[in-house]
């Protein structure tokens, strides 16, 4: 029933635009297996959050099986930064080089780095792996003037991340939000108006913030730290299948 109704379109996987990004909090592989069934077609990317890719006893089923079901995955930043504080970075890329992972996520949410050695280490992971990068921090206390969010995020990209992040953590209440969830449009905005918004990788865990962001920039919009219960949803979204995004105008 493809042809049922008007939808807008969606372009097919391997996507560069329209991305949906998964937070996987500790799945087992029946829940792997499950969340496949249902809305495989729609992930686009997984990432193993903080640093449980170190503490859950199925990492080497997890990854095969998601390789099996084509399906990019990613460790979560945390280790990245933690690696990078301890001086144990190359001793990290090996290991992913041994797990066959094929992304990684560069961020300074956590500890500080001077947002020089940031663009090195972009440049250099770059030429190995497909790097995002990630502007914003974790810390709600620390609000970034949107202009320093545009430079950092252009700078990122012109060292070599493929797509920036743009921080929310999975509670949406930091970064490109507010306490209580609320977008900061005038950042949004600023931002869109000097970056090319396919190059961001905008994280919105809740539904509101979801709505938010399909009905701003349409549904190939790409957004982040989706709940695994939440990708079938979020397509929903994308494709004006919920009143929260459908047409409202249609006759008859």
């Amino acid at each position: 029933m493809a042809d049922l109704l008007d939808l807008p379109d969606r372009s097919a996987k391997p996507r560069e635009r329209g991305i949906t990004h998964v937070l996987d909090r500790g799945l087992s592989l029946a829940e792997i297996d499950g969340l496949v069934e249902v809305t495989g077609q729609s992930v686009d990317l997984v990432k193993l959050g903080w640093g449980t890719a170190l503490a859950t006893e199925n990492l080497t089923a997890k990854l095969a099986r998601y390789r099996e079901h084509e399906i990019p995955v990613m460790l979560g930043g945390t280790l990245t930064e933690l690696a990078i504080a301890q001086d144990r970075l190359d001793r990290l890329t090996a290991w992913m080089r041994e797990l066959g992972l094929g992304h990684i996520e560069v961020s300074d949410g956590t500890i500080t780095i001077e947002h020089d050695r940031k663009l090195e280490l972009i440049e250099r992971l770059a030429e190995d792996f497909v790097v995002l990068s990630e502007v914003g921090s974790k810390d709600d206390t620390r609000i970034m003037a949107p202009f320093r969010w545009v430079e950092q995020i252009e700078r990122e990209l012109a060292a070599g991340a493929w797509k920036v992040i743009a921080e929310a953590r999975e509670s949406g209440t930091v970064g490109i939000f507010r306490h209580d969830g609320e977008v900061r449009m005038g950042l949004i905005d600023e931002i869109a108006h000097a970056v090319e918004p396919d190059r961001i990788l905008f994280e919105a865990p809740r539904k509101d913030q979801q709505v938010w962001f399909v009905r701003r920039f349409g549904a190939e919009v790409n957004l982040g730290n989706i709940a695994p219960a939440d990708v079938l949803s979020l397509e929903t979204i994308r494709l004006g299948l919920r009143s929260d995004t459908a047409v409202p105008d249609v006759d008859g």
